[in-house]
């Protein structure tokens, strides 16, 4: 089993349908573009880059422990310590 872990805790939302799709139209449209695009990051003015939704969400271990300790909802829904910190690393920590 491999023993690689994020450098950083980011979770990203590259699961969700919406940005795949986005990112596909963005693709089509610099693509299909009848003009020449130069060298460069030009292509990024062919498609508006807001449309497209990458989020990114950083929060530590104790970041996610402290929640836990603070607020009630998280205790219904991690009953221990242990449940809050696997979850942790399997959003934020593991591959």
């Amino acid at each position: 089993m491999s023993r690689s872990v994020k450098k950083s805790p980011a979770c990203t939302d590259h699961r969700t349908p919406g940005t795949r799709w986005s990112k596909r139209q963005a693709s089509k449209a610099v693509r299909r573009y009848a003009e020449e695009i130069q060298d460069g990051k030009w292509y990024r003015k062919v498609y508006c880059s807001w449309n497209i939704c990458d989020y990114r969400f950083y929060k530590t271990k104790q970041q996610a422990i402290h929640e836990w300790e603070t607020e009630s909802w998280r205790q219904d829904r991690f009953p221990t310590r242990a449940a809050v910190i696997n979850d942790w690393a399997d959003s934020f920590r593991r591959k």
